[in-house]
């Protein structure tokens, strides 16, 4: 009954806090017993991540109504920062369409420098070949 009773308050705490660290610590439960109860058990597994994604909100609501807070106060780097994110005329991301089919095609030399070109262009330098031999890391948990 103590383990579920844990569960319970880390799970609320991850719904103010959605850092698993810090809810961990301010619950008193080793970060070792949130990984071991979320992968022997799912419905908690289920609910972290909903608790998680529910915190996230929370944060994101409350960095939206600081960021509106700055804007008022005539904050240029606030201003530049919702434009850049809310209106397409003010934002930096490049757009891409393309036909794609079914079977993969080689790219002859002239279309490989045009590629090569428009990543080192888009800040993108590190070659794709690098990128796909990369290994697959584990990723290091919150």
């Amino acid at each position: 009954m103590k383990k579920d009773s844990a569960k319970k308050i880390l799970i609320e705490q991850l719904k103010k806090m959605p850092i698993i660290q810090i809810a961990c610590e301010r619950t008193n439960v080793a970060r070792c017993s949130f990984y071991r109860w979320r992968k022997e058990d799912k419905k908690f597994a289920k609910e972290a991540d909903a608790a998680i994604a529910e915190g996230e909100a929370l944060i994101t609501e409350m960095s939206e109504s600081q960021l509106i807070s700055l804007i008022r106060d005539r904050n240029f780097q606030a201003l530049q920062l919702w434009l850049r994110h809310h209106h397409p005329k003010y934002n930096n991301k490049i757009e891409i369409t393309a036909h794609l089919k079914e079977q993969e095609e080689k790219l002859n030399p002239e279309q490989k420098a045009i590629v090569k070109k428009a990543l080192r262009l888009a800040s993108l330098s590190e070659p794709i070949k690098k990128l796909s031999e990369k290994k697959c890391e584990k990723p290091k948990h919150q």
